[in-house]
């Protein structure tokens, strides 16, 4: 099941807009103190800018959001750019547009179409992935069996992972919580009932898209 779509790295991207230069810097964050953290960064290394917009989104139902205009007209930068992130459905993000001034005056409108195109610029180079839940659930069984489970077609998306090898195989199968049921049988079936459940949980993970 999907939980929300959010960034898969960090990402920037640059525009220049009737010659004012607009840097977008875009970086994942589940927190406020990260999202802070990478905002003061940005200032730092752009501290002679004319402006350093910053504008977060937090929490799986998109419970912090928070936005300034660093001195831009209110409500033209730093709130557009919240609204965006809001009805594309991206959270866990945290986005700073760098302007330096080029000297020619945008208007309201412009401002708004300026630094949301140049977030969306930022957000496509930092790739956007979606959070799911996914059961995984961790089997200990020797070699020969893991091979088998290991080769077999099975009908639904499964990946392996932490595979551990030592006197037996321990590893890890993620798949959707739906097949989970028909991942266990098959799994029953291939190894006679011998594979060895070592623990079961379904976590969010990102899948790129």
């Amino acid at each position: 099941m999907k939980l929300y779509s959010t960034v898969a790295k960090e990402g920037w991207a640059e525009q220049s807009i009737e010659r004012s230069r607009f840097i977008a810097y875009v970086s994942p964050a589940e927190t406020r103190e990260e999202a802070e953290a990478f905002i003061a960064s940005v200032r730092k290394k752009h501290k002679d800018a004319t402006h350093n917009v910053p504008a977060m989104v937090i929490g799986d139902k998109f419970q912090l959001q928070w936005a300034s205009d660093d001195g831009e007209p209110q409500g033209t930068s730093g709130a557009p750019m919240v609204q965006m992130l809001v009805h594309e459905g991206i959270t866990n993000v945290c986005i700073v547009v760098t302007r330096y001034f080029g000297g020619v005056k945008l208007g309201t409108g412009g401002l708004v179409r300026a630094y949301t195109s140049s977030a969306k610029l930022g957000l496509a180079e930092a790739g956007i992935c979606d959070v799911v839940e996914m059961q995984t659930i961790t089997y200990q069984v020797d070699y020969a069996v893991f091979n088998k489970i290991q080769n077999f077609p099975f009908t639904f998306a499964v990946n392996f992972d932490n595979i551990i090898y030592a006197d037996t195989v321990a590893f890890d199968v993620i798949t959707d919580p739906s097949d989970a049921g028909a991942l266990r049988d098959t799994v029953t079936g291939l190894s006679g009932g011998k594979a060895i459940i070592i623990s079961e949980e379904i976590s969010p993970q990102k899948i790129e898209r």
